[in-house]
């Protein structure tokens, strides 16, 4: 079953059709006057008007792209050149997809100002934040209509209005709505792609509305109103027109479908599976798209599992990405990025296939995590559903807590998968923590006492108390180290939750790492666990030669 939709549809049936007929009527150059060229001119003004009707636009308004991602960037660069006196300050959202990050990424490398607007736990921007962050000098706004790993859906007509009223045009993302809702009003530019609602690959919109100021940021070409230089691919656009007006005419139907499947996964995951955290808006969202996190997962693991079982999903861990980063979406929502699954359901999905789905998901999740010996707690009954809790296990993010470094050392663990844990004594020179540390030798994992190193024969590192005593008196006992370094997440998160239970209530707990997404897992599991996480410190502090210490005080 493909339920991977937010990346990419299959291509819709129409479009097939589209694209056949019109590899035959329209492959001449429409620029040219003679017939076969008057043909393709035809096709592609038919094409246009069609795009139109359903955006909300006027035909001229309308321009194909190379792709959506080319359409973000085009918009944005010609957006911020054609106002440019105004100001070079550009304000966007923190889930905004990456084509608009680059963009603000080089804009700010060569000097120009670029603001961020936070999200709540549900991925959403508060309009008013966003309002707040507009300033004399601001060139251009940018907000997605809703958001591609969560399926959030974005406020743009509050945010828009907010725009509008400053005179800030506002260019919105609608590649994950565009063909299944209505476009959102307010926009002055808008961007959409083809290959996400059952059109070809290879073809984006770009709308530009009468009276904004745009300047193409590329050389002057005489296509496409002087927007997007290049030859047009008419046979592509034709298809992707049929095929954005037969999903349209076909959503009011299918979204009441797939919404109602969506629900049901977001009841019955956290029913069926322990420790998942469903994300994202519960109500204010797309139909087709619901992702959970799963605490303890390694998402390439689950994610394999999954396709072996028959289903393509997608995720947003850091473990199944090329720069071993977690999503910056899960990041500025602060919620558990590890084990993470996101489920796009592509038009014409069974129940069946949903049951299926259910039916295998838990069975898989329990044999990725069964190695690791964790006692975790039974899944609620079934035959008593309850809509699971959206916002439970949140943390604020971290100011500039987006992803980063990885490690490049092995994760090899004992047989039950746990680090190293030292508990040590009095005269911490740092007020976070009750007890000294004796610092680590090497920086090696696992813990030090007068006699070495030692460990049992499951292959985890002994434990030392030494003394007591604390600058803080809020925090009593012993500081118990655990050294996940060199270890990608889960397993710090993995660590901590085998050996919270050596603690003492009040007691705490150094998690050493030089992953990055345990900033953001370890806070989101004191949040799931009820567990009270009290900050980072340097890992230093604790005996560790890299990485940051992450402190949490064991309430349960």
């Amino acid at each position: 079953m493909y339920f991977d939709v937010a990346s990419t549809a299959p291509l819709h049936p129409v479009a097939r059709q589209a694209l056949t007929a019109a590899l035959d009527e329209g492959w001449a150059d429409p620029a040219r006057l003679y017939r076969s060229g008057r043909q393709a001119r035809m096709l592609l003004d038919a094409a246009r008007e069609t795009v139109a009707d359903v955006l909300g636009a006027r035909a001229d308004e309308i321009a194909f792209t190379a792709s959506g991602t080319q359409a973000v960037q085009l918009g944005l660069l010609g957006g911020l050149a054609g106002n440019r006196r105004r100001g070079g300050h550009l304000v966007h959202s923190a889930v905004e997809h990456s084509s608009v990050l680059h963009v603000a990424e080089r804009r700010e490398a060569d000097g120009a100002e670029v603001s961020v607007a936070p999200v709540d736990g549900a991925g959403r921007v508060d309009p008013e934040a966003f309002g707040a962050l507009l300033r004399p000098d601001t060139a251009l706004a940018a907000l997605q209509s809703a958001n591609h790993e969560v399926g959030t859906v974005q406020p743009v007509g509050e945010v828009a209005a907010l725009c509008a009223a400053v005179g800030v045009p506002l260019l919105v993302d609608a590649a994950q709505s565009a063909g299944r809702t209505d476009v959102p009003a307010g926009w002055s530019l808008l961007t959409a792609s083809a290959h996400k609602w059952g059109g070809p690959a290879g073809v984006g919109i770009l709308a530009v509305r009468k009276g904004v100021r745009y300047v193409s940021p590329l050389p002057a070409d005489e296509r496409e109103g002087g927007r997007v230089p290049g030859y047009v691919n008419v046979p592509a656009i034709v298809a992707a027109a049929a095929s954005l007006r037969a999903v349209r005419a076909e959503s009011e139907r299918e979204n009441a479908r797939l919404h109602a499947l969506v629900e049901r996964i977001r009841t019955r995951v956290p029913q069926l599976v322990p420790e998942v955290e469903v994300v994202g808006d519960p109500v204010r969202r797309l139909p087709h798209i619901v992702t959970f996190s799963c605490l303890y997962v390694d998402g390439e693991v689950l994610l394999t599992e999954l396709d072996r079982a028959g289903f393509a999903v997608s995720s947003g861990s850091s473990c199944t990405s090329s720069t071993l980063t977690p999503s910056h979406v899960l990041a500025a929502m602060g919620v558990l990025t590890e084990g993470n699954v996101r489920v796009s359901l592509p038009y014409g999905t069974a129940e069946a296939d949903v049951e299926r789905f259910l039916a295998v998901l838990p069975e898989l999740i329990a044999g990725v995590r069964a190695p690791l010996g964790l006692d975790l707690p039974a899944p609620a009954s079934v035959s008593a559903p309850e809509a699971p809790s959206e916002v439970s296990g949140r943390v604020t993010p971290r100011a500039g807590g987006s992803a980063g470094a990885e490690s490049d050392e092995g994760q090899a663990t004992d047989a039950g998968g746990s680090a190293g844990a030292k508990s040590v004594g009095a005269g911490s020179e740092r007020p976070e923590v009750s007890g000294q540390v004796t610092p680590r030798a090497g920086g090696s994992a696992g813990a030090e006492s007068d006699e070495g190193q030692a460990t049992d024969a499951g292959g985890s590192a002994g434990a030392k108390s030494v003394g007591a005593g604390s600058e803080r008196p809020e925090v009593s006992g012993q500081v118990t180290v655990i050294d996940a370094l060199g270890k990608r997440c889960p397993l710090p998160v993995i660590e901590l939750a085998k050996r919270i239970g050596e603690v003492p209530v009040g007691g705490t707990v150094a998690v050493l790492a030089d992953d990055e997404a345990a900033r953001l897992d370890i806070p989101a599991w004191c949040g799931m666990r009820g567990q009270e996480y009290t900050g980072e410190a340097p890992a230093a502090d604790y005996g560790g030669d890299r990485g940051s210490a992450y402190l949490v005080v064991r309430r349960s």
